[in-house]
């Protein structure tokens, strides 16, 4: 069992950067791969970025790669998100999910463990 919870959220201008935490609960975490989603109002929530168990491999939606990095710190339990040249289109709530599998996963349906989320607004 594992239990995630987000930080970090918040409105900022467009073109700048934010850092999303993810705190873990569980002796599982170092070996579960990782991904951050993310939902806007009236759209489904899709993949952001995925991270496998080790942190040696990530993959990222088109629509982030080049502007957001994901990393995790296995001793702290934490997985992370950092998000730069933010866009008013990348406004959603951020959501940290675990799935039991070690390499990346891009299919929602894989993930069995979800954080409650965290609100990020860019303004333009």
């Amino acid at each position: 069992q594992v239990q995630l919870v987000e930080s970090g959220g918040r409105l900022v201008q467009a073109g700048g950067s934010l850092r999303l935490s993810c705190a873990a609960s569980g002796r599982s975490f170092s070996t579960y791969a990782m991904g951050w989603f993310r939902q806007a109002p009236g759209k489904e929530r899709e993949i952001v970025a995925s991270i496998d168990w080790s942190g040696g491999s990530a993959d990222y939606a088109d629509s982030v790669k080049g502007r957001f990095t994901i990393s995790r710190d296995n001793a702290k339990k934490t997985l992370y998100l950092q998000m730069n040249s933010l866009k008013p289109e990348d406004t959603a709530v951020y959501y940290c999910a675990a799935t039991k599998l070690e390499g990346i996963s891009w299919y929602i349906h894989e993930y069995d463990y979800w954080g409650q989320g965290t609100q990020v607004t860019v303004s333009s």
